[in-house]
């Protein structure tokens, strides 16, 4: 259960930040459709290059040393582009570099950053909420928008102004190489759900958010990445399924849409043509069918699943023609601006048309404060975004989301003082599960079984186990990001299935879920717990179930197998001490 306490002193934070100069008036979208005279008065003093590049997004980074930091701020000073993405780097080296990039831009830029678990996402010595895989088990959506307002209060702390986050694709297919755990999961209805509750909370907080990736990227086996997926479903199953959480998403005033890049047939008949690159798609459908006010964001267009089939510029100038407001990310924003400059000279797009685009950014940022830009205050920045009330959200929203899939009796039935062997696979050493869990079960020994074990020292650890009267294990997915099947070695994934049918075993999975659906047996247990990733306030949480200190709520937020079904998750009410 949530402390009532720490929740009220929550709100309050979020209150007196919320309550700064960053603090809104009205939403984005209603701005839109108001007179704004600083609009005005910025657009009337442009001419048509500059009208142009005021949609063109270019990438920033703080770990690639000066000479990269100072060929980004040559591009600022020399094509003045509308806004910026930041990648990979530290928050104090970021925001002073933000405070350069400002210096140069005659429009303050509009700074970006994805940050679908926050800065942790992107940034060093920053917090990481939980996946939005995790976020999908927690059925307490109030959290959820808490930590959209805690991520908004991040975002602004640097002086970003723009998050393209939620995703809201619906992910149904468990190999899905690029979406997967940043999916809230495979239910349209509880994807939209949270996505609106994060959503919501991020811009209460006066943040522009981005939902993505329109029309939803959750059932492809390609990664845009590297090449182009095709999506190739009816109107009738896109229009039902994929696009539910996006129109549901708009209804509640999402301030902004990225655009996939992928072929879908059933929208767009043109060969090998992404839908970022596609009227029929960007203005026809988003725009014109689904009424969408906000800002179209293509998604970057660096990516192969893009450029592979337009090369030397036409993507972007087909992003353009298409419909998008922002670029993001062109291979080359100089020549992009050129061509997009002859194409409205030429009458291949309106005049209108391309004012209409620069006014939604302008809009953007004087809804973010920009008309009265201040440079980022850079004294303090570790603790403000370390701050004790979003550690405690953090570990909040782990204890929420942890899933009891499976119970024989056995919690109920574990003796804390009888001979336990705490086991973590996948890991060399102890891991913060067998040390929290050492607390409360004072007669145990820790195990460790690495990924790569050998067949051996395998057979070895499951003989000496068998001499104890209770097994805990963690199966433990130690990568950056989890995928839906461990990078075990096959002795070791066969170790864990052995030890499901030890008696009074239970085995916690901080692992991307669908890895319990290439675990054949693991159903033998007498527990199952869903523990979604490997952070160590996951594995805190799974250890107070297991200490019956915390009554599971989570639910499974995918369909993993017949064993594991989406909603799965048992309640165990007042677990006795």
């Amino acid at each position: 259960m949530i402390n009532l306490k720490k929740r009220l002193a929550l709100l309050a934070f979020i209150s007196l930040t919320s309550g700064s100069s960053f603090a809104q008036q009205t939403d984005y979208i209603s701005l839109l459709n108001t007179q704004n005279h600083w609009v005005d008065s910025v657009f009337s003093k442009l001419n048509r290059r500059q009208k142009v590049a005021q949609l063109f997004f270019i990438r920033a980074h703080t770990n690639k040393g000066q000479a990269y930091a100072d060929s980004v701020a040559e591009v600022i000073k020399k094509e003045q582009p509308g806004g910026l993405v930041f990648f990979q780097g530290g928050p104090v080296r970021q925001a002073n570099l933000t405070n350069q990039y400002q210096k140069l831009a005659k429009i303050p830029l509009l700074v970006a950053m994805d940050g679908e678990w926050g800065l942790g996402m992107r940034l060093d010595s920053t917090i990481s909420y939980p996946y939005q895989m995790t976020l999908g088990a927690i059925q307490d959506n109030a959290l959820i928008n808490q930590m959209g307002q805690q991520v908004a209060y991040d975002f602004k702390r640097l002086g970003m102004h723009l998050n393209f986050a939620p995703v809201v694709d619906v992910n149904n297919n468990p190999n899905n190489p690029v979406i997967n755990y940043r999916s809230f999961g495979d239910d349209k209805y509880k994807v939209a759900l949270r996505a609106v509750a994060y959503m919501q909370g991020m811009q209460q907080a006066g943040l522009l958010t981005t939902a993505k990736h329109f029309p939803g990227h959750g059932d492809t086996n390609v990664d845009s990445h590297y090449d182009l997926p095709l999506l190739n479903f009816t109107r009738q199953r896109l229009d039902t399924l994929e696009e539910y959480p996006f129109k549901q998403a708009i209804q509640a005033g999402i301030s902004g849409i990225m655009v996939a890049h992928m072929s879908i047939p059933a929208l767009d008949t043109t060969k090998n043509l992404p839908s970022s690159l596609s009227r029929p798609i960007v203005t026809t459908l988003l725009k014109d069918s689904l009424g969408f006010k906000g800002l179209i964001v293509s998604d970057a267009m660096e990516m192969k699943g893009v450029v592979k089939y337009f090369p030397e510029g036409e993507a972007d100038l087909r992003a353009f023609m298409a419909g998008n407001d922002i670029i993001e990310l062109s291979e080359n924003s100089l020549r992009a601006i050129k061509k997009i400059k002859k194409a409205v000279r030429k009458k291949m797009i309106s005049e209108a048309e391309l004012d209409a685009k620069v006014k939604k950014v302008l809009a953007a940022k004087y809804f973010v404060g920009l008309h009265h830009y201040q440079p980022v205050n850079t004294q303090g920045i570790p603790n403000d975004l370390n701050r004790s009330t979003a550690k405690d959200l953090v570990q909040q929203l782990s204890d929420a989301s942890v899933t009891l899939l499976q119970d024989n009796g056995l919690l109920q039935r574990l003796n804390f003082a009888q001979n336990t062997a705490l086991v973590s696979i996948g890991t060399s050493s102890a891991t913060p599960f067998q040390q929290e869990l050492a607390k409360t079960y004072t007669n145990s020994k820790i195990f460790n079984l690495d990924k790569g074990a050998s067949s051996a020292e395998v057979n070895r650890l499951l003989s000496e186990l068998k001499s104890y009267a209770q097994v805990i294990v963690g199966v433990h997915d130690t990568r950056l990001r989890p995928q839906s099947k461990l990078d075990f070695n096959a002795d070791v994934k066969n170790a864990v299935i052995q030890l499901a049918s030890f008696p009074n075993s239970a085995i916690s999975v901080f692992a991307n879920p669908y890895t319990l659906g290439n675990m054949p047996g693991i159903e033998k247990a007498g527990i199952v717990v869903a523990a979604y990733q490997k952070d160590e306030s996951m594995q805190r949480a799974a250890t107070k179930v297991l200490t019956r200190q915390l009554t599971a709520a989570g639910k499974l937020p995918v369909t993993v197998n017949t064993f594991y079904v989406n909603g799965s998750g048992i309640t165990v009410t007042n677990p006795a001490l």
